[in-house]
């Protein structure tokens, strides 16, 4: 909302707070439906891949329309954190629509706490990649915590607009690897903390020396010596009175569909990666977990539901927890699937879910929601939105766990 006056920004036209319940919930949940403007002429390498005569003074004239946005952003303090060309809209097919700035998903006022590695690969700055490595180390008590944490700041949005020029210019990015990988190969990795690309003379021998000076400014890994927006707007690039009539080579390389989808598929993995974290399950074995409730159930020695069945061999404590367990392994295959030796993981998926159904086949909400997923009693029959299922399930899960305190 603070970014969305600026022209080159996709617009909010409304937004409403209403309460909504879909079909596979309980009860309404409180919602934000942001209402935005159509942007009807495509993605940006799209709209370059139609193009058969794309010049470096168009990429040149596109390149001041992301910085404007871009500034308009650090001017109030934001950072947006996923500069991207899937990011970048047209507003409409016309030759001289402009091009907009989308997905604040990831954007944050930068307050010099900036240190979550939220990024998609090929767009990485240096500095996140490392606050990144700092976070796992920290995480896996390899390092202790930092009593002040590794932080970066805005011009990791400066390295994202250097990439994404770079491959307006010849239309392959400047860190790849020949590996593919769902995270970043170490090859790319090292060449990003490096920064070490080239200009390889068959795609950049025709384009000028402004550009190439640009895109070595922005790709500095020392973010003091990395330009800022203000230096990337008065760049001789942006402002130059020459032709720059060249046809760049972008366009065609770009109508290899095979290549841009293999890019747009490396982003939607790291993204749905960075999002999966935030749904990590920890499951502890029930003998060494203190929890009051289960304590006081110990101490009570509740008796069991009718409807749920009891399995403890060892103590005969707590008689739902079988059927809780269950569920908590649909959730864990889920979030982390694992499937055993000659077993694929929708197979897996299949036998968990399963069990958990033997043991909750009373819960309308389970049975509503497996409805919803094409269950036949056995197995999904059609393919199945795992982090909506996981969500789904910790409803269950919650909603049998006040119905068992209720008791």
């Amino acid at each position: 909302m603070m970014c969305a006056t600026h022209t080159n920004i996709v617009q909010i036209l409304e937004v409403y707070a209403n309460s909504v319940q879909f079909p596979h919930e309980s009860s309404p949940r409180a919602r934000l439906l942001i209402v935005m403007e159509m942007m009807e002429g495509g993605e940006l390498f799209h709209r370059i891949s139609q193009h058969r005569h794309f010049t470096e003074k168009q990429a040149s004239q596109v390149t001041k329309q992301i910085a404007l946005a871009l500034q308009h952003c650090h001017s109030l303090n934001i950072a947006h954190r996923d500069l991207k060309p899937e990011n970048l809209l047209f507003k409409d097919n016309s030759l001289d629509a402009p091009v907009k700035l989308c997905d604040f998903g990831f954007a944050k006022i930068d307050q010099g706490d900036l240190m979550t590695p939220q990024f998609t690969p090929y767009y990485v700055a240096p500095q996140v990649l490392e606050a990144q490595r700092r976070h796992q180390k920290e995480k896996s008590g390899i390092i202790p915590t930092s009593p002040t944490p590794y932080t970066y700041n805005k011009s990791c949005d400066l390295w994202s607009l250097g990439v994404i020029i770079y491959v307006m210019l010849c239309g392959y990015p400047p860190f790849y690897s020949k590996h593919h990988s769902r995270t970043i190969p170490k090859d790319m990795r090292k060449k990003i903390m490096t920064g070490s690309f080239e200009f390889p003379e068959e795609e950049w021998s025709q384009i000028s020396e402004m550009a190439k000076d640009i895109v070595r400014k922005l790709l500095k890994v020392k973010p003091e010596e990395r330009l800022t927006i203000e230096g990337v707007l008065d760049h001789p690039w942006l402002n130059s009175t020459e032709a720059l009539d060249n046809i760049l080579p972008s366009a065609q390389m770009m109508m290899d569909k095979a290549v841009v989808a293999g890019i747009q598929q490396a982003h939607a993995e790291q993204l749905a990666n960075m999002r999966i974290q935030d749904l990590k399950v920890n499951l502890k074995p029930l003998n060494t977990v203190n929890n009051p409730i289960l304590r006081k159930r110990k101490l009570l020695g509740t008796k069991p539901k009718d409807s749920v069945y009891i399995h403890d061999p060892e103590n005969g404590t707590d008689d739902a927890n079988v059927a809780l367990e269950k569920l908590r392994d649909v959730i864990a295959q889920c979030i982390l699937p694992q499937a055993g030796k000659g077993e694929n993981e929708d197979e897996k998926l299949n036998e968990v879910m399963l069990e958990a159904w033997k043991y909750n086949k009373d819960c309308k909400l389970l049975r509503d929601t497996l409805q919803s997923f094409s269950w036949n009693g056995r197995g999904f029959t059609d393919k199945v939105d795992r982090l909506k299922l996981a969500e789904i399930v910790k409803q269950v899960i919650e909603e049998q766990t006040n119905c068992q305190d209720s008791q």
